[in-house]
């Protein structure tokens, strides 16, 4: 793809803001008419920048406001575990972020839950699936910021 430009960044932006928003809102937005700003979406679609667009819910509506996040250590590092891991926690719909990371812990997920119990089940799923060294599990508190929208235009001040 070619480098995206300033009116591309500006797209996104309100892409990230509001998806949902009429073709033409977004051009006037960003200084386009309609015909050359569809075109910049589909551009940025089929070259993967934008990878799809979905409806956020709130978690306390659907009742899986529990946050938890999951700390996993193992002592199996080869590529037959990782697949089969891997294959187990995608199909385990509870878990909504799935990393692979350098330092003490291996793999961090984020699980959404309605409650202890419920996490109960899904811990108790999870160590019967799969050998692991060590799970721990931190419960999130408070949420104090939360976004799915990218910084397309590094650091505030920048």
């Amino acid at each position: 793809m070619a480098a995206m430009d300033a009116t591309d960044r500006k797209i996104l932006a309100q892409l990230q803001e509001n998806a949902a928003q009429p073709v033409a809102e977004i051009a006037r937005k960003v200084g386009l008419s309609v015909t050359p700003c569809w075109r910049r979406i589909q551009r940025l679609e089929e070259t993967g920048v934008i990878r799809k667009r979905v409806a956020l819910l709130d978690p306390q509506k659907v009742d899986v406001g529990m946050s938890v996040f999951v700390a996993v250590r193992t002592d199996q590092h080869n590529a037959d575990w990782l697949a089969q891991f891997a294959d187990m926690i995608s199909a385990m719909p509870e878990v909504v972020e799935f990393y692979r990371m350098s330092g003490e812990v291996d793999y961090l997920l984020r699980v959404v839950v309605s409650d202890m119990a419920a996490y109960d089940a899904f811990y108790r799923n999870l160590i019967s699936k799969v050998q692991l060294t060590d799970v721990s599990s931190s419960f999130a508190m408070e949420e104090i910021k939360f976004t799915t929208a990218l910084p397309i235009d590094g650091p505030e001040g920048s």
